[in-house]
């Protein structure tokens, strides 16, 4: 198979699980998934993505060559750029998080609250899709790629796994908010449009300037990190009592170490 039809695979993956999950408005009566459901894919999305930032991204960067730095400064520094650039986002945009009933960014009177429910999502989709493009942008820029060509499929295969309920998780209370089905899978299927062009930029920054793999790597690390700290990690741990959403967070862990592990 070609080297370009892997990312093309995984990079159309990411958005179409989106999409998919966006499409469950059409099937569920219900105009919010109800708290359990809610706390259980929020566990298991923050333990792929938090598997996928230490395997997938933190692990090769650690791993590569630097001769003017020591490793382990260079991948701390870029996660905590990382983190640092989702912090400003977050603190920039204006955006509402339907589950905490909780505004955040500028103050934008302009800009409806389904508007705002949309970008909360859009704002977090931004680290998945630079995460995978920037695994295909280093497998791509290296020879004898296959084995790391695989390792950025299976990266976007997690991605894409949690990608379908994050959908539906988007596009429920958007229906909620609008009485209206075909809105709210559209708003959901938008939102997975910037993973996409996020990879994309991720891809051709890593292959056209291989110095900063490491930086790269670590960065988007980071910045799935601070997603997962200040937005996933609390809302999965609301229920003190059954822990459903710790015990999804272990099997969205193992999952994707499973799949990064997974030799050709």
């Amino acid at each position: 198979m070609p080297e370009f039809v892997y990312p093309l695979i995984g990079i159309s993956l990411i958005f179409i699980c989106t999409t998919l999950g966006a499409l469950l408005v059409f099937f569920i009566r219900k105009k919010e998934i109800s708290p359990k459901w809610n706390i259980i894919f929020m566990g298991f999305a923050a333990g792929v993505m938090f598997s996928a930032s230490f395997f997938s991204l933190i692990k090769p960067a650690l791993e590569a060559e630097i001769t003017y730095m020591p490793n382990w400064a260079v991948v701390g520094l870029s996660i905590i750029l990382g983190a640092g650039f989702l912090w400003l986002i977050d603190k920039l945009v204006p955006h509402f998080h339907a589950n905490e009933n909780k505004e955040e960014g500028i103050n934008a009177k302009g800009l409806s609250k389904t508007s705002k429910m949309f970008l909360a999502v859009t704002i977090h989709n931004v680290p998945e899709g630079l995460s995978v493009g920037i695994a295909f942008g280093v497998a791509l820029s290296q020879t004898n790629n296959l084995s790391l060509l695989m390792g950025a499929l299976l990266l976007a295969v997690g991605i894409g796994i949690q990608n379908i309920p994050e959908g539906a998780v988007v596009s429920l209370p958007i229906k909620g908010e609008t009485g209206s089905s075909g809105k709210a899978f559209l708003f959901g299927m938008l939102s997975g449009i910037v993973e996409p062009i996020a990879a994309v930029i991720g891809l051709f920054l890593a292959m056209q300037i291989q110095g900063i793999m490491p930086w790269a790597l670590a960065f988007a690390a980071g910045c799935m990190i601070y997603v997962v700290a200040e937005e996933m990690i609390p809302e999965m741990a609301s229920d003190g009592q059954n822990h459903y959403g710790v015990w999804a967070f272990f099997i969205g862990f193992v999952v994707m170490l499973a799949l990064d592990c997974i030799q050709i």
